[in-house]
């Protein structure tokens, strides 16, 4: 799966969180999320200076970070379904660094191969 394909499959599932998402898809889409977060950065220094009372302004990135919360959280959860874990195990976000690091070992995994509980594979 491609840059675009997996842009706009996790767009187009805005709060899909049944099935299954390849690990392109899962990196491909933070890879937008992250272009996404600096060209509006960018924007955001162009259009309003940048600080205002000591206080960095991103009014663009938030609205960004806003519009794709759902999608990230959605393919997310079906990433973990990928690897047979329940989405439940996202919450292990909430815990501060140890959460992450253990999510970020999740993610990194190849799924599980043929259909699972939660459907066939996605490749």
């Amino acid at each position: 799966m491609g840059f675009q394909d997996a842009v706009r499959k996790c767009l187009s599932n805005y709060a899909t969180f049944e099935g299954r998402a390849a690990r392109s898809e899962f990196w491909w889409f933070t890879l937008f999320l992250f272009l996404g977060n600096a060209v509006f950065s960018i924007l955001d220094r162009i259009l309003f200076g940048g600080v205002a009372h000591g206080q960095e302004i991103s009014v663009l990135g938030a609205l960004f970070s806003l519009a794709v919360l759902l999608p990230t959280i959605a393919v997310g959860v079906r990433r973990l379904h990928d690897l047979d874990r329940t989405g439940w195990w996202y919450l292990l976000v909430l815990i501060p660094l140890i959460g992450g690091l253990i999510l970020l070992f999740f993610f990194i995994q190849k799924g599980t191969s043929g259909t699972n509980r939660f459907g066939p594979d996605p490749l």
